[in-house]
């Protein structure tokens, strides 16, 4: 008998959100979701890339992203250097803050990010996400030094391979909510907060714990981050991919999702493809975009949604709608 195809995992979870997801309404947008607490995935990495093939996935965006990551960076000029624009709102939030304390001149979000790919200097200033994953990873702020987890968990791994402590995290809770100083709140949410890496029989596991998912837009993309993560991991110790796990808190479908995931349920998987990563990566340092490569991707169609901006801090009597044009 044939395995059942590895998306339906994927496909199930949404197909479930829409028939019988609890009503919720965001705080801030006032938009409803659909949800349930507690779910999880399983993806053999050495049987296919889980790239999803339902709908396209945007892989530059999914590569370029993660990259940005890694290399712990927190400005989001390379990502708009690069043409990719998953990122946009977040500092254009921050700018409208001070438009609305008159501390800037009002401008749209294009003009804002026109002037962040053109303008080094303005760059610098207005498109810097601080405490963002990049940051978190890479540099995280310590009394008085700056901890790169990232290399802490390579380094371990490599001389410990039966390690149990291999964790990377993102939740800092001196700088997230009502926790924060209203000063130093991060403005956009940390949702993908904590992954661990094991290695069993020469083979590299990562599990991630997100607290908070959105499954049509957001989903596809995390799954895919973190399994290349997976493989990056693996590449650069040694060894080679085993499963990446995905574990969900609040997992859920925006009210205005829902046609475009019954338009996704209608269709059905295609073979997975295939990631490769050129020799020339040796260590975390050597890594390149271009050093990665997508074989074999033969999805579907892309579905197009609208991107719901929510969570993170807001200032008193402020909302997300307050940061939109």
């Amino acid at each position: 008998m044939a395995k059942r195809h590895e998306e339906y995992q994927y496909l199930d979870l949404m197909e479930y959100l829409v028939k019988h997801g609890i009503e919720q309404t965001d705080k801030g947008t006032g938009v409803k979701t659909y949800s349930k607490f507690g779910a999880q995935f399983r993806f053999d990495l050495s049987k296919g890339f889980p790239l999803l093939t339902t709908k396209k996935v945007w892989w530059k965006g999914v590569l370029y992203e993660l990259y940005w990551f890694l290399m712990g960076m927190s400005n989001i000029k390379f990502l708009v250097d690069n043409d990719v624009h998953i990122w946009d709102d977040y500092p254009y939030k921050l700018y409208k803050e001070k438009i609305s304390k008159k501390l800037v001149p009002d401008i749209t979000k294009e003009e804002f990010i026109e002037k962040i790919k053109n303008n080094q200097a303005y760059a610098k200033k207005y498109g810097e996400l601080p405490h963002i994953y990049g940051e978190m990873w890479r540099r995280w702020p310590g009394h008085g030094r700056a901890i790169d987890q990232v290399k802490w968990a390579i380094k371990e791994m490599t001389d410990d391979p039966d390690a149990h402590n291999l964790i990377v995290t993102s939740w800092d809770p001196e700088y997230l909510y009502s926790m924060a100083k209203p000063e130093e709140a991060s403005r956009f949410p940390i949702c993908h907060n904590m992954y661990q890496l094991n290695v069993k029989n020469g083979r590299v596991s990562l599990h991630l714990y997100q607290r908070s998912a959105d499954i049509f837009l957001g989903v596809p993309f995390n799954i895919a981050s973190y399994a290349l993560l997976t493989h990056i991991f693996a590449k650069i110790t040694g060894n080679k991919v085993g499963e990446f796990i995905h574990t969900f808190g609040d997992v859920h479908i925006y009210e205005n999702h829902f046609d475009a995931a019954r338009e996704q349920l209608k269709r059905k998987p295609r073979k997975f493809p295939v990631v490769k990563i050129s020799p020339k990566v040796k260590k975390l340092d050597d890594l390149k975009p271009e050093h990665i490569t997508l074989e074999n991707y033969n999805p579907h169609p892309p579905i197009k949604a609208e991107l719901t901006v929510s969570g993170g801090y807001f200032a008193k009597g402020q909302r997300p709608k307050d940061f939109k044009r």
